[in-house]
């Protein structure tokens, strides 16, 4: 089973042992790295080509938006945004900046975890309270490309689009829907076809744009 290696960026010592426990529970997932500051978090990231760079946004010399711009076009390592502050401004910068995931701080670990692991594979995703915000204001829109997309998805595969609208993780979804995770991973890669969306944010923006859930649990 392959290894994710994983750099935690963040200018608290007591937040990077946390995060780095949280992530060293998980057998796949090796921390191999920590740094206090922007630009040491950047040098670390280039020199030990990490799977994941977890980052703060705001940090000492360098934040966590100006270090996603710069690792934008890297192949080998995707910068997940880990944060206090849930202002749009700033999950919107980071995501054109390139980040591979948006997750406050006051997130489950579970969310962590899959944040790390979706960004190590490709993919994105975004704390639930933020992709409510973020994606309500689509869900009008007529022009929407995937208006129709609908009469395409199986009901079970609507089941797993509104869970990942809600932020879920593949084993919580797995566990809602009585089915394994792997099952959860073939219904995501047979609706990103179907949707002709790349990532879980996509399915997401799908999801509330067209009225699939129509808001989070309270």
């Amino acid at each position: 089973m392959r290894q994710v290696r994983v750099v935690v960026a963040d200018d608290q010592e007591q937040v990077r042992d946390g995060f780095a426990l949280v992530l060293g529970r998980h057998p796949t997932i090796t921390v191999v790295g920590a740094a206090a500051d922007g630009v040491t978090a950047l040098e670390l990231t280039r020199h030990l080509r990490p799977d994941v760079l977890l980052a703060d946004i705001r940090m000492p010399r360098m934040d966590g938006l100006e270090v996603c711009r710069q690792l934008r076009d890297d192949e080998r390592t995707k910068v997940v945004v880990v944060t206090t502050f849930d202002l749009d401004e700033y999950v919107a910068t980071a995501l054109a900046n390139g980040a591979h995931g948006f997750i406050l701080k006051r997130s489950r670990p579970e969310l962590l975890i899959e944040a790390v692991l979706a960004a190590a594979t490709g993919d994105a995703l975004v704390s639930p309270e933020l992709t409510m915000r973020l994606l309500r204001n689509a869900r009008m829109n007529p022009n929407h490309r995937a208006h129709d997309a609908a009469t395409m998805l199986t009901p079970r595969e609507l089941d797993v689009a509104r869970e990942v609208a809600l932020g879920r993780t593949n084993a919580e979804i797995g566990r809602t829907l009585f089915v394994t995770p792997g099952t959860v991973k073939t219904h995501l890669a047979n609706i990103q076809a179907k949707l002709g969306v790349s990532n879980r944010v996509g399915i997401a923006a799908w999801a509330w744009s067209r009225g699939v859930v129509e808001e989070l649990p309270t």
